[in-house]
């Protein structure tokens, strides 16, 4: 760990290159469902990175804001058309205010699991709170964590075997932490490089919500509101800051 977090100039400077996040099928949905929960107003993203979902958002016509800790990250979104003209904050999402109020906070691609205590998630909520309008609207996109396919006694699962990459995700069951391995194969090398989580239920945010004054909204199991279900691999939540 270092003063950028996990995400320092080497990491940042492939960020981009996952098809997986990047591509068009994959951002266009989100950047939709966030330009209509922003409803005109100014919306805040909480690890806005290299700018992936803030800047097609921006060009959606709405104002956009940020706060990330990895300067690296920042840099590519200030380098992409447009970056310069999106403010960003550095500094962690737990603790960062930056001093204005936006209809729409939001965290996308399990980064809630970065924060890997309870204390910290249960901040992130708050500060969001903090950052909304009465009726503004806090969203999250997380996996759910996938214990079902954990065979009795095991902590190891796999959820990439490419012929360049390799990840595992190691679970400790008894803690709620995570963490995710990965081997790159580049120009006849290995790299790997790991990252710490913690995972939480959706019950689990909703009551974080409750304790940050949100109450929730809406839940999907994708982008495209498809219904949260038993075997959704994640989810869409939306919780509304109460009034008064």
């Amino acid at each position: 760990m270092h003063d950028d977090g996990l995400f320092d100039e080497q990491i940042a400077a492939t960020y981009d290159d996952d098809k997986g996040i990047s591509a068009p099928e994959v951002i266009e949905p989100a950047v939709d469902l966030l330009a209509e929960l922003a409803g005109g107003g100014r919306a805040l993203e909480f690890a806005i990175g290299t700018g992936r979902i803030a800047l097609p958002l921006a060009r959606k016509g709405v104002q956009v804001e940020g706060i990330e800790l990895s300067r690296p990250m920042v840099s590519r979104l200030r380098a992409k058309k447009g970056g310069a003209e999106i403010s960003v904050a550095i500094g962690d999402m737990v603790t960062t205010d930056v001093a204005r109020r936006f209809s729409l906070v939001y965290l996308v691609f399990n980064t809630i699991n970065n924060l890997t205590s309870q204390d910290a998630q249960l901040a992130c909520f708050r500060n969001a709170a903090a950052h909304l309008e009465p009726g503004g609207h806090f969203l999250i996109e997380v996996g759910v964590p996938p214990l079902q396919r954990l065979p009795v006694g095991e902590t190891i699962l796999a959820f990439d075997r490419g012929e360049t990459h390799w990840g595992v995700d190691e679970y400790d069951v008894v803690n709620q932490n995570f963490s995710s391995h990965h081997i790159w194969l580049r120009d006849g090398s290995y790299e790997r490089f790991s990252v710490p989580f913690r995972y939480a239920w959706p019950a689990e945010f909703d009551l974080m919500a409750r304790l940050a004054g949100l109450r929730l909204k809406e839940r999907w199991g994708g982008w495209k509101k498809e219904l949260f279900t038993r075997v959704s691999v994640k989810h869409i939540s939306v919780w509304q800051k109460v009034e008064g």
